[in-house]
C-alpha cells in the first residue's frame, strides 16, 4: 500500500493557532464499538469567518519563491509501462463522444494562479505554489462552492463568482503559509472537502492542519482536523469554525496512540440524517509511520447550530488486521437527498475502504476485496455519550492494482524549456479508493488501477464498483450489483469520482490524458444495470502539465495530479470538478512560473 502525504508543494508550513479545545475526552472510554476502542470527547465552538480575499496582486517570480520541501514520497514507480501486478485486466476500451449529455454545461474555477495569488491583507503573498489541487465540491440552494489545495470560491449556477478566491489560511483564521520577508514558515493547511447538508441547507469544508517550526518549515505538533460550518443557506455569508485535535499523543487530553504525535492525512468526509463523518489515514510526524484509519462522528446539529458536542473518535486501522492489514483510506458515504439516508438501526453510515495493502501480490494476499463498514446508532451523536457501534464485512471484487504513471501528449512546454527538462509523465499514486455515495439503496464508488486496453501497454483506467449493503439486524452484510473498468485504448483516465442522484442516475468524472490528448476534464453515465457509457469531454486540455512537480531541479521525477477528484447530485443534476489544463503551457498572463494547473466545474442531467 503506498500511503503519503500531500507534500509536493513549495514548502511545509508552521505553528498551529488553536481554534478552540476539541476532542476532550470524556472520564471513561466508551467500550464495544470496535476492535480499537472508542474514545468520546468534546467539540467546542471556535468564532466566525466569512469568504474574504481576492486574487490580489501578489509577485510570484523566481526570486519570492520557496524551493519544495518534499516529504513522503513519489507514486510507485515512473516508469510508464510498469506491470504492477501479474494479471493485470484486459479491457476493452469506452468510445469516445463528440457529443455532451444532456443539460451539459460547466465553467473553469479555481486555477492556479489564482490559487497562488489568493489572500487579502496579512495574507497577501502568503500562498505557497502548490501541486495537486485536490478538489472539493459541493452544489446546493442555487450556489457552487469549489475547494482547493490551498483555496476556495463561491460561484453561482451559472458560474459566475460570488466571492473572490480565498486563502484557506485565512478562512479558517490561521497563520499565513509563508511569510516570504522575513522568511516565517506559518501553518500547513491541505486536502480540502466540502460537503452540502440537503436537508438543513448547511455547508460543511474540512481541511487538515499541521504545526510547522516558523524558521525551518519542519512539522511540529499540535496538529488539527479543521472543520467549517455556514450559518446560512448562502456560502457566501457567514460561517461557524471548528477544530478537532488529531495529535493523538496523550497531549490536550487527545488518546495516546504509539508513532504519534500524529497527523490525520487525507481527511474523507460523509454525512447521514444525525451525523457528520471524518475519516483520516494517521502518520506519526517523525519519518511517517503509519497507525491505520481513523474515524470521527460528530453530530450534524451541534455543527449547524455552533454549539458544543461530542466527538467520538474510533481506531479503525486494526479493524482489517485479520484480513492482512491496517485499513486506510476508510471513505464515508454522502446521500443526494435527506431521503436517502438510511434509517436502521437508529442511523446508519456506510463507508467503503480497499484492501491493497502492499501495492501488489504479497504473501499471498491480492487487491481484489472490498470492505464495507457500517456506523450504527448515529441518532445517538446528539447525546452526551452516544452509542454508536463501527462494524466491517469483507467482500470479493475484481481485480485492482497499483497503476503505473501516465504519458501525456507533447507540447510545448516553459517551466520544462527553461529547466532543459523533457515533458514529463503525470502521476497515477496509488489505488486508495475515492469517494462514496449511498444513493437508490446502493453504495458507489471507483479506484485508479493498472489496465491493458487493446495492443496497448499498461495504462491508468478505472475500477468501479457499486454495492448493495445490508444491516437490517445489525449484522453487516454486502454484495457487488455491478463493477467494471473504464478505460480508453492507448490513453489514461486518473483519479474518478462518482456522482448518482436518488433515482440511481449518476456520473463518473475523471482527468483524461495519454499520447493524443492534453489533461483533460472528462465524464461518462453509470447506472447498476448498464455500466458506463461513452466517454464525453467536458473541458479539453489545451497543453501538457508543467509544473514543478514533474522537474528534478525541484526533487520531483512525476507531475503530480489530482489525488482526487469530486462529483455530486443536485436534485435530477449531477455536478462534477476535475483537474484540467486551461492554457498553453507557454501563455505567462494564465500560470505562474512553477504550475500551470485548472480546474473545470461543470454538470449535466444523466
Amino acid at each position: 500500500m503506498t500511503i503519503w502525504k500531500r507534500p509536493y508543494l513549495l514548502a511545509a508550513s508552521s505553528a498551529a493557532i488553536v481554534l478552540g479545545q476539541a476532542l476532550t475526552p470524556g472520564a471513561s472510554a466508551y467500550a464495544g464499538t470496535s476492535s480499537s476502542g472508542t474514545t468520546l470527547g468534546s467539540l467546542t465552538y471556535a468564532g466566525t469567518t466569512s469568504l474574504a480575499g481576492s486574487d490580489g496582486t501578489a509577485v510570484d517570480g523566481a526570486t519570492n519563491e520557496v524551493i519544495p520541501n518534499f516529504v513522503g514520497h513519489q507514486p510507485k514507480n515512473p516508469n510508464l509501462n510498469h506491470v504492477a501486478a501479474d494479471g493485470v485486466p484486459s479491457v476493452v476500451g469506452n468510445a469516445v463522444s463528440s457529443d455532451q449529455l444532456a443539460g451539459f454545461a460547466g465553467f473553469a474555477a479555481i486555477n492556479h494562479r489564482q490559487q497562488r495569488r489568493a489572500g487579502t491583507g496579512i495574507y497577501t503573498n502568503t500562498q505557497f505554489s502548490l501541486e495537486p489541487p485536490d478538489q472539493g465540491l459541493c452544489v446546493g440552494s442555487g450556489f457552487v462552492l469549489e475547494a482547493v489545495n490551498d483555496a476556495l470560491r463561491v460561484y453561482d449556477a451559472s458560474g459566475n463568482p460570488l466571492s473572490p478566491t480565498t486563502a484557506l489560511n485565512q478562512f479558517y483564521k490561521l497563520k499565513p503559509s509563508i511569510v516570504r520577508t522575513p522568511l516565517t514558515f506559518g501553518d500547513f493547511v491541505s486536502d480540502p472537502k466540502c460537503y452540502f447538508d440537503p436537508a438543513d441547507q448547511r455547508w460543511f469544508v474540512t481541511a487538515l492542519q499541521i504545526g510547522l517550526d516558523s524558521k525551518t518549515g519542519d512539522f511540529v505538533p499540535p496538529t488539527h482536523l479543521e472543520i467549517a460550518v455556514s450559518r446560512s443557506s448562502n456560502p457566501a455569508g457567514t460561517w461557524n469554525l471548528f477544530s478537532i485535535d488529531t495529535t493523538d499523543d496523550g497531549s490536550s487530553g487527545t488518546p495516546k496512540h504509539a508513532n504519534c504525535p500524529c497527523f490525520g492525512d487525507q481527511p474523507l468526509i460523509g454525512a447521514d440524517a444525525s451525523g457528520f463523518f471524518i475519516s483520516t489515514n494517521e502518520f506519526g510526524l517523525v519519518n511517517f509511520p503509519f497507525n491505520g484509519a481513523q474515524v470521527y462522528a460528530v453530530s450534524k446539529s451541534s455543527l449547524e447550530s455552533g454549539t458544543s458536542g461530542t466527538v467520538v473518535h474510533i481506531n479503525a486501522g486494526v479493524d482489517l488486521l485479520p484480513s492482512g492489514g491496517l485499513a486506510f483510506s476508510v471513505q464515508p458515504a454522502t446521500a443526494p437527498s435527506a431521503g436517502d439516508n438510511e434509517t436502521a438501526n437508529g442511523g446508519t453510515e456506510f463507508f467503503v475502504s480497499d484492501l491493497d495493502f502492499t501495492a501488489g501480490p504479497a504473501l499471498g494476499i491480492r487487491a481484489n476485496r472490498l470492505a464495507v463498514w457500517a456506523l450504527t446508532n448515529t441518532s445517538s451523536l446528539s447525546s452526551a455519550k452516544p452509542s454508536v457501534s463501527l462494524s466491517t464485512v469483507v467482500i470479493d471484487s475484481e481485480l485492482y492494482l497499483q497503476p503505473p504513471n501516465a504519458e501525456q501528449k507533447s507540447g510545448d512546454l516553459f517551466l520544462g524549456t527553461l529547466l532543459h527538462n523533457p515533458l514529463s509523465l503525470v502521476a497515477g499514486n496509488d489505488d486508495r479508493m475515492n469517494q462514496v455515495v449511498f444513493a437508490d439503496g446502493k453504495l458507489w464508488t471507483a479506484v485508479n488501477t493498472a489496465i491493458k486496453t487493446q495492443n496497448g501497454p499498461t495504462r491508468v483506467g478505472t475500477g468501479y464498483f457499486i454495492v448493495a449493503p445490508s444491516d437490517p439486524n445489525g449484522t453487516l452484510s454486502a454484495s457487488i450489483v455491478k463493477q467494471g473498468y473504464v478505460a480508453i485504448n492507448q490513453e489514461n483516465l486518473l483519479f474518478p469520482s462518482i456522482g448518482v442522484t436518488s433515482d440511481g442516475k449518476g456520473v463518473i468524472t475523471f482527468t483524461l490524458v495519454g499520447p493524443d490528448f492534453f489533461p483533460s476534464a472528462a465524464y461518462a453515465s453509470i447506472d447498476a444495470a448498464q455500466g458506463v457509457g461513452d466517454i464525453h469531454i467536458a473541458g479539453a486540455g489545451v497543453g501538457p502539465e508543467d509544473g514543478f512537480t514533474g522537474y528534478d531541479q525541484f526533487g520531483g521525477d512525476v507531475s503530480r495530479w489530482g489525488d482526487y477528484t469530486a462529483a455530486v447530485a443536485s436534485g435530477d443534476t449531477v455536478w462534477f470538478a476535475t483537474e484540467y489544463i486551461a492554457h498553453p503551457a507557454t501563455d505567462l498572463t494564465s500560470r505562474t512560473l512553477l504550475a500551470n494547473w485548472a480546474t473545470f466545474v461543470a454538470h449535466v442531467t444523466p
